[in-house]
């Protein structure tokens, strides 16, 4: 039997195509078939509806712990994100007489970062961070000032950390939507608590055409 998905023989788009992270909630539903599975263990005999009763209070601690792991996950994202912040407030403060930086920048930052908005705070934070690299190319002495060394090495360090953390919360979200599709115990569950799918970390558009960009 030749392979359902051969490399070799194609078929191959030698265009290539780009993805994206669809921005839709898939609610959880089930059909009557679970409804009549439920009844039958409860006629047939009481022990496996016992057991299954139990099962599912198992998953609802489960899914209320997975939530909590997200909530976690997305503030450690927070976390850098005011690290960074700080790193690069404390970056400006010390180029503030050679450039001018927009003074409500930061404020907007923290706005959109205490409202869970990651994608347009960390937006904002690199908006910054580039500004700070045009200021630096603009007077080369700043560039062997040891603060600003040392602050732009903490804030390349911050961007990877949230990266890693971003990672994190994706790996959370891929394991919360897939569980609330196992059948049968998390899916009836889940539908009866009206859960949906959760969205993973999504990039801009202004971030992804920046990526084809040649940089050297």
């Amino acid at each position: 039997m030749a392979n359902d998905l051969d490399e070799l023989t194609g078929p191959v788009n030698d265009q290539g195509r780009d993805v994206n992270v669809i921005n839709k909630q898939i609610p959880v539903t089930v059909g009557v078939g679970s409804k009549v599975f439920e009844v039958a263990l409860w006629v047939m005999l009481v022990i496996p509806g016992l057991i299954f009763q139990l099962k599912k209070v198992k998953a609802g601690n489960y899914f209320d712990q997975l939530q909590q792991k997200l909530q976690h996950d997305a503030s450690t994202i927070d976390n850098y994100l005011e690290q960074r912040v700080m790193i690069l407030q404390n970056a400006a403060k010390i180029l503030d007489k050679a450039i001018d930086l927009d003074k409500t920048t930061f404020a907007e930052i923290a706005k959109n970062r205490n409202g869970g908005n990651f994608t347009q705070a960390s937006q904002q934070i690199d908006n910054v961070e580039r500004a700070i690299n045009v200021a630096m190319e603009a007077y080369p002495d700043l560039k062997a000032h040891a603060a600003i060394q040392d602050a732009m090495q903490q804030n390349n360090y911050l961007q990877r950390e949230i990266t890693a953390a971003r990672e994190v919360y994706n790996n959370t979200v891929n394991q919360w939507n897939k569980d609330i599709f196992k059948w049968p115990v998390k899916q009836i569950v889940a539908a009866k608590r009206g859960y949906t799918t959760r969205i993973p970390f999504t990039t801009t558009k202004e971030i992804k055409e920046k990526a084809r960009d040649v940089f050297f």
